[in-house]
């Protein structure tokens, strides 16, 4: 399957998760606002998500990928030796580390959440929701193994879709509350759980069926078991870097009343490009680079990484200039409606358009890192993300005293920009270094993306006075994507940004 095939299966795959997710939102921004429950259940819910990034679909995954894809070289029966072991070790550490974070829950909560601390009844409820989501943790990150095989077996297409089952499941779970007159957020803290052993399920039967069934083993040492640990260590601290920057974030959220849900919003908006292109790119990039390295062609790599850039870019900058141009017409379409508020709104967007800043960087970062892992090279990855790290903490830290809670999206944006620039310097003296083409792509890329801005600029000040009712609301963020995505379009072939044959032909394996 060529490259661009792949990337338009997970891409369409994440598009359709992402999609419902937004309806799973508007829905709890219609029932929940941006309240004390609505709070509660976004803090609860990111501790399973937090770990889960670190040690499932972070750390573990990164190293385990590459040696997957190259033991696949060895034989199908030295593959499901190597995922059977990784099996093992890693169910077992997470069932332990499981049974200890839920018991321990209030002081976790704590953490993330000291600003409830003066509400009993609301850092109770945070303690209750997490303790049922937290398996979730376990489920979803075996989930991210599997989807790790399927991906190094081509195979992307149920690896991509089984998240879809979360917002499935929490849209229903959302849904049936409503109608019961129930309480909303412990529904959907049941739904979350219980779709994490749906989405292992499914992804357990594709391996199977792909060839890949494993047998329960006990969890040993064994000298690759080693080898994965030394190149996942590194990457769980640079990972859990990372996810100290959304912990110093959520802490600081939650002294100002309704910015856990207000972030959570602007979160699920931004996320829906940087999830349908970057986490398409580095999911179809990560086991190319790696089958190049084997066959040590830096050059054929290389020739991946900026085209997968090129195409990353193409959706990605439109998308970030759109969301700073229009970030309250978003949030208003799409959420306000029942006790979310013109007012929650309006916070709403401003955070959007100070994470936009930063979308281009959070996708480039999805595309650059493969690259090191793909040489085993976990180390660089974690000094990189320490000092990234250690930035945004202090943006967050001073800028909380000069702009509030909003210094958490300004501090991410930053520091996000600052680590793909260290990522690619270090990456280009490898060999691995932008080429003359994506250069001038990025620069007319640029231009087009800036006009098609401001034309949304222009009709979003001409609608402004008539979007007052929700209908209005709708059908006017409906008419700006519309027009957006045309403008784009037209400039970027005005302006010789790239053509439909071009993003086809640059995304074909070689």
């Amino acid at each position: 399957m060529s490259m661009g095939r792949s990337f338009l299966t997970v891409g369409g795959m994440t598009m359709g998760s992402r999609i419902l997710g937004m309806v799973r939102e508007i829905m709890i921004a219609a029932t929940l606002g941006a309240g004390d429950a609505a709070d509660a259940f976004y803090a609860a819910f990111r501790l399973p998500n937090l770990f889960r990034r670190i040690f499932g679909e972070g750390a573990f995954n990164l190293a385990f990928v590459p040696l997957f894809t190259k033991s696949l070289d060895d034989g199908e029966a030295e593959a499901r030796r190597l995922g059977e072991e990784a099996l093992a070790m890693l169910a077992s550490a997470l069932f332990v580390f499981t049974l200890i974070a839920t018991a321990a829950m209030p002081y976790f909560v704590y953490v993330i959440a000291a600003g409830f601390a003066d509400e009993p009844e609301k850092i109770g409820l945070t303690v209750l929701l997490a303790q049922i989501m937290f398996p979730y943790l376990a489920l979803v990150s075996l989930t991210a193994m599997f989807s790790a095989v399927l991906n190094a077996l081509g195979k992307f297409a149920v690896a991509a879709g089984a998240p879809i089952l979360l917002n499935i499941f929490l849209v229903g779970f959302a849904g049936v509350a409503a109608l019961l007159g129930a309480r909303v957020e412990i529904w959907l803290a049941v739904g979350a759980t219980l779709s994490g052993i749906a989405q292992l399920w499914l992804v357990v039967w594709a391996a199977r069926k792909a060839g890949m069934r494993f047998s329960l083993r006990w969890p040993k040492i064994t000298p690759d078991m080693k080898r994965l640990l030394l190149l996942a260590a590194p990457a769980a601290l640079a990972g859990g870097a990372m996810q100290i920057n959304l912990v110093v974030g959520s802490t600081i959220a939650s002294f100002f009343d309704g910015a856990v849900s207000w972030l959570n919003y602007a979160d699920r908006i931004y996320q829906l490009p940087l999830g349908v292109v970057g986490v398409a790119v580095g999911i179809v990039l990560m086991p190319e680079l790696s089958r190049r390295a084997k066959r040590a062609d830096r050059e054929g790599a290389r020739e991946s990484m900026n085209r997968s850039a090129e195409f990353a870019l193409a959706l990605t900058l439109p998308a970030a200039v759109a969301m700073i141009v229009i970030s309250e017409e978003i949030a208003r379409g799409l959420f306000q409606r029942g006790a979310y508020t013109a007012d929650d709104a309006r916070q709403t967007g401003y955070a959007v358009a100070l994470f936009a800043l930063g979308l281009p960087a959070f996708v480039l970062n999805k595309v650059l890192t493969p690259g090191f892992f793909a040489d085993e090279d976990s180390k660089t990855p974690l000094r990189l993300s320490l000092w990234a790290m250690g930035i945004n903490t202090v943006l967050s830290l001073i800028g909380v005293w000069l702009v509030g809670w909003l210094a958490i999206p300004v501090a991410t944006s930053i520091a996000a920009w600052i680590n793909v620039w260290f990522l690619w310097q270090v990456l280009r003296q490898r060999g691995y270094g932008a080429d003359l083409r994506l250069w001038t792509k990025l620069k007319r890329m640029t231009a087009a993306s800036l006009a098609m801005g401001a034309v949304l600029a222009g009709l979003s000040w001409f609608l402004a006075g008539s979007l007052e009712i929700q209908v209005a609301r709708v059908f006017g963020l409906l008419g700006l994507v519309i027009v957006g995505g045309a403008t784009y379009a037209i400039a970027a072939r005005a302006f010789g940004a790239f053509t439909l044959a071009e993003l086809k032909g640059s995304l074909k394996r070689g």
